[in-house]
C-alpha cells in the first residue's frame, strides 16, 4: 500500500460541500463532493453520543492550535477519496461549520460557528490538517482499517465485521438496524443492550439468525440485495418475547433471547398466567437473580438454579449446626440426619461446620422459606445428592 503525506489541506477544503444525514447519523461528503466521509466499512458517527463532549473537544483543540491527529484517506480512483481514519473528526468539523452544534466560549455561553467573530472563524477554516493519502487493493485497505483505533475509541467487533464484509448486505443492514431514528429502536431496547450507532441491534440480529456464527453469515450474504431473512427472524424473536411476556421488566434487557426462542418458541404459553407467575417471583424476597426468572418460567418453573435462591446466613448456619450437633452427640449418632440413618462408617460421625452445607428442609420451589425453622445442616455429600427433592 502506497502512502503520500499532504500538509496543505485546510479545514475549509475538507468541509467544502459537507453533507450530514441526520436520519442515519453520519457525514456523507466533503472536499466539494470528492470525499466520501463514511464509506460502508466505517462505523456510525459516535462523537455526539456523550452529549457532544468529544465533538466539542475537536473544535476547541483547533481553536487552541492543538493537533487533532493524522487523517488517512483511501484513494478510490483518480479524483475521489474515502475516509479510512478520521471520519469522526472530519464529521465534527463539518457539523460545526454548518451550525449543527455549539461550543462554550470563555464566558460559558453557547456559540455556533455562524455567530463567531471573524478571526475565530478564520482560525478554524485555515487550520491545516495532516493527511495521508493511501492507495492499495481492497484487501490491503480493509486490513489497514482493521488496525485503526479512532481517537482512542476502539472499534467494536461488529464494526470490524461491517468493514470486512462491506457491500449491499451491510448497507441494507445498517439502514435497518443502525439507524437511531428507526421507530422500532425503543421496543428493541427493552430486550437488547447497546445503541444503534455502535451496531448493537445489527449484531444481535445476525447473532440470532445464524446461532452465533455472525462471520459466516455475513460472508455468505455479503452481496445479497435484500435482508429479508434477517429481518424476518429478528422480528420473530422480538414478537415472540413480547407476546409471551406482556410486562416489560428492566432485567429482560440483554438476555439470550435468540437461544430462548430456539429452545421454547414451539411451546404454548398463557400470557396471563406467565404474567402472574413473573409478578409472584418478583415479589419473592429469597430470589437473588431476577434475570433468571424469565428462563425459569419458560422452562416450567423447575430449574431453581436460574434464580440463585438466597441461602441461609452464617448466623443461622452456626445456630442450627450447634443445635443439631448437641442432639446428635447425646444420641451417639451423626449430626447429618442422612448419615445417621445409614449403615456405613459415617453413621455416628460428627461433621465439622466447614464439612456441612445448609439445606432447606422443605424445598424453596415447594414453598419452603429461607428461615431458621426450615434449615438443616447436611454433610456436603448428602446435600449435593439431595437436589430439589
Amino acid at each position: 500500500m502506497k502512502t503520500i503525506l499532504k500538509t496543505n489541506t485546510t479545514v475549509k477544503d475538507i468541509c467544502e460541500g459537507f453533507v450530514y444525514n441526520e436520519l442515519e447519523g453520519k457525514g456523507l461528503f466533503g472536499l466539494a463532493g470528492k470525499l466520501t466521509i463514511q464509506p460502508e466499512y466505517q462505523r456510525n458517527y459516535i462523537y455526539a453520543l456523550d452529549g457532544g463532549k468529544r465533538e466539542m473537544a475537536v473544535i476547541e483543540s483547533v481553536l487552541k492550535g492543538y493537533p487533532i491527529g493524522l487523517i488517512y484517506l483511501n484513494k478510490a480512483n483518480e479524483s475521489n477519496f474515502e475516509v479510512l481514519d478520521g471520519q469522526q473528526r472530519i464529521t465534527s468539523l463539518g457539523r460545526f461549520v454548518t451550525d449543527k452544534f455549539a461550543i462554550k466560549d470563555e464566558n460559558g455561553m453557547e456559540q455556533y460557528f455562524g455567530g463567531m467573530a471573524k478571526d475565530k472563524k478564520d482560525k478554524i477554516l485555515e487550520t491545516k490538517l495532516l493527511i495521508y493519502e493511501c492507495e492499495g487493493t481492497e484487501s490491503q485497505i480493509k486490513e489497514w482499517f482493521k488496525t485503526i483505533n479512532i481517537a482512542g475509541v476502539p472499534l467494536v467487533p461488529q464494526e470490524l465485521l461491517n468493514a470486512i464484509y462491506s457491500g449491499p448486505f451491510v448497507t441494507l443492514g445498517k439502514e435497518e438496524f443502525s439507524n437511531s431514528q428507526n421507530a422500532n429502536i425503543q421496543k428493541w431496547s427493552a430486550y437488547i443492550k447497546g445503541s444503534a450507532n455502535r451496531q448493537a441491534f445489527f449484531e444481535r440480529a445476525l447473532d440470532w439468525v445464524n446461532k452465533g456464527n455472525i462471520d459466516d453469515y455475513m460472508s455468505i450474504h455479503r452481496n445479497d440485495k435484500n435482508i429479508n431473512e434477517l429481518k424476518r427472524y429478528f422480528n420473530s424473536v422480538i414478537d415472540w418475547v413480547s407476546s409471551v411476556f406482556t410486562d416489560v421488566e428492566s432485567e429482560m434487557c440483554g438476555l439470550e433471547w435468540g437461544r430462548l426462542y430456539e429452545q421454547y418458541h414451539k411451546k404454548s404459553y398463557d400470557p396471563k398466567k406467565v404474567s402472574a407467575e413473573v409478578r409472584k417471583l418478583y415479589g419473592d424476597p429469597y430470589i437473588k437473580n431476577r434475570k433468571g426468572i424469565f428462563e425459569f418460567v419458560l422452562g416450567g418453573s423447575s430449574d431453581t438454579k436460574l434464580l440463585e435462591v438466597r441461602i441461609f446466613d452464617e448466623a443461622t448456619k452456626k445456630a442450627v449446626y450447634a443445635t443439631q450437633t448437641v442432639k446428635a452427640e447425646k444420641k451417639g449418632e451423626s449430626n447429618c440426619s442422612h448419615c445417621a440413618i445409614g449403615h456405613d462408617a459415617n453413621k455416628a460421625k460428627i461433621w465439622s461446620l466447614s464439612d456441612m452445607d445448609a439445606d432447606h428442609v422443605s424445598a424453596w420451589s415447594k414453598g419452603g422459606k429461607s428461615d431458621i425453622k426450615n434449615c438443616e445442616m447436611l454433610c456436603k455429600t448428602h446435600n449435593r445428592a439431595k437436589g430439589n427433592r
